[in-house]
């Protein structure tokens, strides 16, 4: 009996391909096949014949640790920066939304991103506002209210920490100056360390903004001299005029970056939120979609509000065998819970 049918068939048959490069020890390589004399001739009885390649054992194979099945989707509903002009469905007053926030929910969110806007329409960061709007979310759905201290750009450090009055379960913490467009988004290292305590003293879970990928090496510095809780959660921001450009190759080192038992999420403008939500889904990540980076569903197809980017989102991750999260397991996952 031939030890493999390499030894057995004159000619290879293809049972599959592969790709990439194969490197066989010299010990282990094929021997020469013995070429025998034609049929007319007789088989000398002393003709040696090949030996016969031992059976081996493969080594076993690398263990490749699959994603994550559970999945957290964040909705950024309202923004500072899109306008009614730019697309009608955006929420303004308290109840728009507290409503488009529930629909997010029914769509696959656990979290809420949340900005507000003045009547007009102007973001603020007023803790009157911000104290409405989560008490209207509050009553009407059950959902992780992630307020913002970026604000807008040009805003100072007090009036930014507005919303940590009304003790958010999440904030996040911008980890760096950075050009926003035509702007400068001022986020000064003194200024990060007085928000980050504040955040801390609030009793909020921190989400850390990375615009760039110096902005991680920022949060690992603050966890480092202990201005920061465990776990971590990084929030990747690609994509901004004057940030981190929206790739793959970026995304992938940026998530290399992150420590053990630390947590991240992509948040991507324009164009670029479908393609890299998706990728952080497949590489193991969480996404966050909405209206505050993306306003259209398809090129030219305004979005109805942030929830059908949401379910499109939800759509795409149960796909790939994830399963998006409801907020009391997006808490446990996030250490909410264990404030």
């Amino acid at each position: 009996m031939a030890s493999s049918a390499a030894d057995a068939l004159a000619e290879p048959v293809v049972v599959c391909r592969a790709i990439g490069t194969c490197v066989v020890p010299k010990d282990l390589q094929r021997k020469p096949r013995l070429v025998l004399p034609a049929l007319s001739a007789p088989v000398p009885a002393d003709a040696a014949l090949p030996e016969p390649r031992p059976i081996i054992t493969p080594p076993p194979r690398a263990v490749v640790t699959p994603p994550p099945q559970e999945l957290i989707l964040t909705a950024a509903i309202v923004g500072a920066e899109v306008t009614r002009a730019q697309t009608p469905w955006l929420p303004i007053s308290a109840r728009e939304i507290a409503d488009e926030a529930a629909r997010c929910r029914d769509a696959g969110a656990a979290v809420i991103h949340l900005h507000v806007r003045k009547p007009d329409g102007t973001p603020s960061q007023s803790r009157e506002l911000f104290g409405e709007a989560i008490e209207r979310i509050r009553e009407k759905v059950d959902v992780i209210v992630q307020t913002s201290t970026g604000g807008a750009v040009g805003m100072g450090v007090d009036e930014r920490a507005e919303p940590l009055a009304c003790r958010p379960e999440m904030a996040t913490l911008n980890c760096g100056t950075l050009n926003f467009g035509d702007d400068v988004f001022q986020n000064s290292r003194p200024l990060i360390r007085d928000l980050a305590q504040r955040i801390r003293e609030s009793g909020a879970i921190v989400e850390l903004e990375c615009y760039e990928v110096g902005h991680i090496d920022e949060a690992l510095g603050l966890f480092a001299q202990g201005l920061l809780p465990a776990p971590l959660h990084f929030q990747f921001v690609l994509g901004v005029p004057g940030g981190i450009g929206a790739r793959e190759d970026v995304l992938r080192f940026m998530a290399s970056q992150v420590p053990s038992g630390a947590t991240w999420g992509v948040a991507a403008v324009g164009r670029h939120q479908l393609p890299m939500t998706e990728l952080a889904m497949r590489l193991g990540g969480h996404a966050r979609v909405g209206l505050e980076d993306n306003i259209y569903l398809a090129k030219g197809v305004l979005a109805e509000g942030s929830a059908p980017l949401v379910a499109r989102a939800a759509e795409y991750a149960r796909s790939i065998g994830r399963t998006p999260v409801d907020p009391a397991r997006a808490r446990q996952l996030l250490g909410i819970s264990q404030r």
